[in-house]
């Protein structure tokens, strides 16, 4: 592995030269609208995406014209140093630690679903709108079955999406259906995933995001096999509920480690770059997931290596237990992207239009100008956790139901359609009884299929088992014979 990766990595800083003009000094007259795929081998390429939208390129044009040979005597004025000229200045000052004002939050919608006519944002469909509202709604309808299910007994696990309905399914609207979808960790287990032809995108999930796999076409009944753990799991019963994956769909498995898929998707970001390829990596992450420091560091990697990833952080205001007032200081997630050099912005969790707009904007961005981007969603987690939390013994009910009622994504995107004749109170009665009655015969379908044999334990790692792989099979099997009333009967062996 090791080899392989210094085989690859040997031939960096040349690639850098020679393909995108990483030491070169950034061309002031190029510009992303020139952007064609000859003028991407060019050496100023990367300079001409680094200063899109931004005051970079002005600052820049600016100092073109400066007298470099005046330098010398004018050196009280400022002071060349790696990374652009720095001015002096006679005054003491120290840069606010918090803003007098907090970043602003992009907003389409109000809670009475009308757009702000101020507001410039991308128009969708009818169907893609309705098919919008009708995810939202069996996402909602999902959480709450399966929610039940594990408290009757009959799945072990689950985490709902309560609250957040419109981030996951927003997102997903706004990105390509042949996109690569890839969970908090991951691993690849299946080398065509990464053919030239599934090359669109990258994404990088956590366990809050089914929202995306629902949107791609993974079907009830394979959300219910997954979270029984029988055979026709794909996964093979080796995952926890809710840890989803499918080949099929471009959705690599969900596992739970926490921020460990930020650095990963950094590298897979500028792999891609590396290969010249028109594409980039979106990776989802918690408010938690930001106090860790793969974090940062991932922030600070894909800045310096203007790898084409987009950071989209669901900051729900808790992280399990933990609000975000005692995680951090600083206004939110939004502001440290500009401290790594990112390009970022808020927008509004619970309003589908708004991450619509600002995820598709992002994602063109991203690759088009080869660049990190940070995505800030303000929402808020109605429901506990997971199935192993109580919430109300950490924050108060009444703040739950205020934001469950005053601030609900689904009701607001309902009031939108609606709005636009898209909607009614019979196709609502329709999808709600349809959406329940299929979820309910999945889950008796799920519960009654046989499990994954025992051998599937031991395969998919090694393509020849090695020798403590195969001992540790044959005294599983010797310790169920000795005591087979301890072990689950309905697992063939």
């Amino acid at each position: 592995m090791a080899a392989a990766w210094f085989r690859r990595s040997g031939n960096i800083a040349d690639h850098l030269k020679r393909n995108t003009g990483f030491f070169f000094r950034p061309s002031p007259t190029s510009t992303v609208s020139g952007y064609s795929s000859r003028s991407r081998n060019s050496p100023t390429r990367l300079s001409s995406w680094r200063f899109e939208s931004t005051i970079a390129q002005t600052l820049l044009d600016s100092d073109s014209d400066y007298d470099y040979s005046r330098l010398q005597n004018d050196d009280h004025q400022g002071l060349d140093f790696p990374g652009g000229r720095v001015m002096f200045t006679s005054e003491m000052q120290f840069i606010p630690g918090y803003p007098p004002h907090r970043v602003p939050c992009y907003h389409v919608l109000n809670n009475n679903g009308q757009s702000n006519m101020i507001t410039t944002f991308e128009q969708v469909s009818k169907e893609i709108g309705v098919k919008m509202y009708s995810e939202m709604v069996t996402l909602q309808i999902m959480d709450t079955i399966f929610y039940e299910a594990q408290r009757q007994g009959r799945i072990s696990f689950y985490l709902t999406s309560a609250g957040e309905e419109a981030i996951a399914i927003a997102s997903a609207a706004a990105l390509s259906p042949h996109d690569i979808v890839m969970p908090q960790e991951w691993c690849l287990s299946n080398p065509n995933l990464m053919e030239e032809k599934f090359l669109t995108l990258y994404m990088r999930m956590q366990y809050r995001e089914p929202g995306v796999l629902l949107w791609r076409g993974f079907t009830l009944q394979e959300f219910a096999n997954q979270c029984f753990g029988n055979k026709a799991d794909y996964g093979k019963g080796r995952q926890m509920p809710i840890h989803y994956g499918s080949n099929k769909l471009n959705y690599f498995t969900v596992s739970s480690p926490i921020a460990t898929q930020l650095p990963q998707a950094v590298g897979a970001a500028y792999s891609l770059k590396m290969d010249n390829k028109d594409a980039c990596v979106v990776v989802y992450v918690g408010d938690g997931a930001t106090s860790e420091g793969d974090f940062h560091a991932s922030l600070n990697f894909a800045a310096v290596m203007e790898a084409p990833v987009v950071f989209l952080c669901r900051n729900n205001g808790w992280a399990i237990s933990t609000p975000v007032s005692q995680q951090f200081r600083s206004d939110g997630i939004v502001v440290r992207g500009p401290a790594y050099g990112i390009q970022s912005i808020r927008v509004d969790g619970n309003d589908a239009l708004a991450v619509y707009n600002a995820v598709h904007a992002a994602r063109q961005m991203a690759v088009l100008e080869q660049r990190p981007i940070l995505v800030e969603a303000l929402t808020y987690r109605v429901g506990h956790h997971s199935t192993s939390d109580d919430s109300t013994k950490y924050r108060p009910v009444d703040e739950i139901k205020n934001w469950e009622m005053g601030q609900n994504p689904v009701i607001r995107f309902r009031k939108w359609v609606e709005r636009n004749g898209w909607w009614n109170e019979e196709d609502e009665s329709q999808l709600r009884s349809g959406v329940r009655k299929q979820l309910l015969q999945a889950i008796q379908v799920a519960e009654k299929m046989e499990k994954p044999p025992l051998a599937d334990m031991f395969t998919d790692v090694y393509d020849v088992p090695p020798s403590i792989l195969v001992e540790q099979e044959q005294q599983l099997r010797e310790t169920i014979k000795r005591h087979p009333q301890d072990y689950p009967s309905d697992v063939p062996l």
